[in-house]
């Protein structure tokens, strides 16, 4: 008896020490997330003459079809437009044409020994679904401006960054403004379909001995009601990007009439099901890599005490944490590499049992995978000899993550905070692609976000019907780079040169 109090004391000591570091930890678990009541800023003036160059700039139909398919002249168009609409800047930086349309423009720094920075967007827009043109509100390449918006395909992605990027230059150029550092802008022709012109631009100046400190393409942007428990907005800085890969699966069997069928596992379509079913009920496993923790270290401060105090103590609930996230799809996609089948072929007649059938599997690959750790793995979750396992060509690794410590992630986050100050701002993942993975020859600091509030509403018009960018928020992005150029060029920082 003695000898189970004494365990008994031990335990509740045990307990009451757990106790005390948890709550320790928690009243640590701080930082500097915003007044939860604040309301958004009011955006800055915007000059009409702005809106009026980004709705003609959406006219120009610059699309990307599948296969790289594209017709050059609405790009040679909206080139020479860009350069009648931004005298100034055309003046003063240089231009050069890159892989066909893709453009680089330079502008000289004060300071020849700082190393220069890059900001990037594309000019290309995807096609608008055929038949649903009657759908949208205003055409689609009308470039309409109305009820506190603009209008048309591109509006949003992603020639608002183009514009606005240049906007910022052509004020700054305006009021006699020099950066310390060498800016670059690079705009890209094909980022739709791959991004051709980005990795043709990095790859002339790697060639030129070119190092830059900083990268900042589009990416994830200032987020409402997305991020569970957290009522401020969340302004998210990717500082990666997950790669992808599809995965084509072909079975093979006899074939022959269907009056005489096979037991199932030795069909084609049965044995390309269970492959498939192999795939979708054993998935990669969940993993904390670090644009997650970034997130959550960032954003937890701003939700109720329950979570803060989950998250405040991840060495000890890392696991739940993991498991809870893994249970919703835009959770899954956030710590693990996904696995969707999206393709199922087999069969030419009913009453005939094919010889083969083929089925295509995306994978959507977090850092730390590779396109051939995920094809080795579906080979050995499957494990039949009778189905064939290859990767279908134009898969990529995931992108590097990028610092969240030091000169460039400090710099977008200050110009952030100066335009988003009621924003909680958080390091992430962008589970998309970007221009921005194909820099890496040329930086090791890259970040992906694009200054426009958005939620989940609105999340549905990108790619889709009714695309738009709200006055407000393009008034705000075009503050933003004024801000990067303020917090980007300053010569001063530990990774200054």
């Amino acid at each position: 008896m003695r000898a189970l109090r004494k365990v008994g004391f031990g335990l509740a000591v045990l307990l009451l020490v757990l106790a005390v570091v948890m709550g320790v930890n928690t009243a640590r678990f701080g930082g500097d997330a915003p007044d939860r009541a604040a309301e958004s800023p009011a955006p800055p003036p915007i000059a009409p003459d702005a809106l009026s160059r980004l709705a003609g700039a959406v006219r120009f139909q610059t699309i990307s079809f599948e296969g790289g398919r594209y017709d050059p002249k609405p790009f040679e168009d909206f080139a020479a437009y860009l350069a009648a609409s931004f005298p100034r800047s055309h003046a003063t930086l240089t231009r050069e044409t890159v892989a066909g349309h893709s453009l680089l423009y330079r502008w000289e720094g004060s300071d020849a020994a700082a190393k220069p920075i890059l900001l990037a967007a594309h000019m290309d827009v995807v096609p608008v679904e055929a038949g649903t043109e009657g759908k949208w509100t205003h055409p689609p390449f009308a470039g309409t401006v109305a009820d506190g918006y603009v209008w048309g395909r591109g509006a949003w992605d992603d020639k608002s960054a183009v514009m606005a990027i240049l906007e910022a230059v052509e004020k700054r150029i305006v009021a006699g403004w020099q950066p310390e550092r060498t800016v670059y802008l690079a705009f890209g022709h094909d980022e739709e379909v791959g991004g051709g012109g980005a990795q043709a631009i990095a790859a002339l100046l790697k060639s030129r001995g070119v190092a830059l400190d900083l990268v900042l393409d589009e990416g994830s942007m200032v987020i409402s009601g997305v991020v569970p428990g957290v009522k401020p907005p969340v302004a998210m800085i990717g500082i990666a990007e997950k790669g992808f890969a599809s995965v084509e699966l072909i079975a093979g069997a006899e074939g022959g009439h269907s009056s005489m069928p096979p037991p199932p596992a030795d069909s084609a379509i049965g044995r390309l099901a269970a492959a498939v079913g192999k795939l979708t009920a054993d998935p990669f496993p969940p993993r904390m890599i670090a644009p997650l923790a970034g997130t959550l270290d960032r954003t937890g401060p701003a939700m109720d005490l329950p979570m803060r105090v989950v998250l405040a103590n991840r060495w000890l609930t890392e696991p739940l944490v993991l498991r809870t996230m893994a249970g919703s799809p835009a959770g899954s996609a956030s710590v693990r590499t996904t696995t969707a089948p999206t393709i199922f072929n087999a069969g030419t007649k009913a009453n005939v049992l094919p010889q083969s059938a083929r089925a295509v599997v995306n994978h959507r690959i977090l850092p730390g995978d590779t396109v051939a750790s995920v094809v080795a793995r579906d080979r050995a979750v499957i494990d039949d000899s009778n189905v064939t396992v290859r990767p279908i060509a134009g898969g990529r690794d995931p992108s590097l993550v990028s610092a969240t410590e030091g000169f460039a992630f400090e710099a977008v986050e200050r110009a952030t905070r100066r335009i988003f100050p009621d924003a909680v701002v958080a390091p992430g993942l962008v589970i998309a692609g970007t221009d921005a993975r194909h820099y890496e020859p040329v930086s090791r600091a890259i970040y992906r976000f694009l200054p426009v509030r958005t939620d989940a509403d609105e999340l549905k018009r990108f790619h889709g019907t009714d695309e738009r960018i709200a006055v407000a928020d393009y008034a705000r992005a075009i503050a933003f780079y004024e801000a990067m150029l303020d917090e980007g060029t300053r010569r001063a920082g530990p990774a200054a040169r």
